[in-house]
């Protein structure tokens, strides 16, 4: 309801000595106005298309970030245990090598071994030595990273992550499925295939406009000069009728809009084709990482057996004067060579774990085929 004071001149005082003086009054107007567009070439329906689908390749770009973000959390979590892990073997290799160096000592002391051997165990004490700042800086940067992909300075988690913890182990078994199955499970291709639709509903948007637009309007309401004669009936007023609206002059931009919308419909789609073909690839390069990484793994794991075996034979042996001190060197060198390269394997078997899981969408459903991580989809 609005409230409109208008000012009007009239004549006071008697007919012959009249004076113009303004009059005031009130003018009370309640009432409201509705249009309502015919869609008849559905234009509004390919609009409220459009608006749909961009709302949906929103949402799948959040899930897609959220995908990427908790992979790097995974991956840097496993780098970090992996960290500690090999820092626990130099650790122990450092107090083998140390024994080592001061039996050799001891029997340089006593004749029975010579000054080179003593430079040798020391050289190679001091070359374990060196790879403890490298690792500690590794364990550092985990721990800033991972405190900033959750939203924390660099150093918050450090108290919950410092402590050594196993490096996370994989499953034997990884859900492929089928390669149709990515276009639903990942993020990125639900996401281009929105603006796909999003792009093919604005060229039936444009080409809308080439055709007349059809419009009922309505007004109704009451008027009155005093508020309570709002209440009667002779005050009403209403109008209804339609509308037309033809596009007379503007035929080349309007053309020119459809050339537009259809290139970028065109371009939308290429980039759904890449997207498609871009995961195809990552699941079937992720899968293969994952799976020699696993045999990889095994067969470090016999190679740290061996040279574990090798250790102790040559130590025994050296003792017994059988063997040079050079062969207890080179035991010990290629023990500390394998166990750190089964850490770095293990570490890359779970890293390639949430690589592929990235890959297939983050995520899958537990009731479906599984298929071993040995196979391609």
């Amino acid at each position: 309801m609005t409230r409109n004071r208008q000012r009007v001149i009239a004549p006071v005082g008697p007919q012959n000595s009249a004076v113009i003086a303004p009059v005031e009054y009130n003018n009370f107007q309640g009432g409201f106005a509705a249009s309502w567009e015919l869609d008849v070439f559905g234009g509004i329906r390919r609009s409220v298309q459009a608006a749909t689908a961009d709302v949906t390749a929103a949402e799948e770009n959040r899930r897609d970030v959220l995908v990427i973000l908790l992979g790097d959390v995974g991956r840097v979590y496993a780098q970090l245990r992996g960290f500690q892990r090999r820092l626990e073997i130099a650790n122990k290799n450092i107090k083998t090598q140390q024994d080592t160096l001061d039996l050799t000592s001891a029997r340089a002391k006593a004749g029975l071994a010579t000054e080179l051997d003593v430079s040798r165990a020391a050289a190679q004490l001091e070359s374990t030595k060196a790879v403890v700042p490298t690792l500690l800086s590794g364990i550092d940067v985990s721990i800033h990273r991972l405190s900033v992909l959750l939203g924390e300075e660099p150093g918050a988690l450090r108290s919950e992550l410092e402590k050594t913890s196993p490096i996370p182990s994989a499953g034997p078994e990884v859900d492929v499925g089928l390669p149709s199955d990515l276009l639903k499970r990942r993020p990125d291709i639900r996401r281009g295939e929105a603006q796909l639709a999003a792009a093919t509903a604005r060229i039936g948007e444009a080409k809308a406009d080439l055709f007349p637009r059809f419009v009922l309007t309505g007004t109704a309401g009451r008027q009155a000069t005093q508020l309570h004669d709002l209440t009667l009936g002779a005050g009403n007023y209403f109008l209804a009728g339609p509308g037309i609206s033809l596009p007379l002059f503007t035929g080349g931009r309007i053309r020119s809009n459809i050339a537009v919308q259809t290139s970028r419909q065109r371009e939308a789609l290429i980039s759904y084709q890449s997207a498609i073909l871009n995961s195809l690839e990552e699941v079937e390069n992720a899968l293969v990482s994952y799976s020699q990484e696993q045999e990889r793994r095994d067969r470090l794991n016999d190679g740290v057996a061996h040279s574990q075996l090798a250790v102790d034979l040559s130590t025994e042996q050296y003792k017994a004067g059988l063997v040079d001190f050079l062969s207890v060197l080179d035991a010990q060198r290629d023990l500390y060579a394998n166990e750190d390269q089964l850490v770095q394997s293990q570490t890359s078997v779970t890293t390639n774990l949430v690589g592929l899981y990235r890959a297939l969408g983050g995520g899958w459903n537990p009731g479906r085929t599984v298929a071993t991580s040995k196979s391609t989809p």
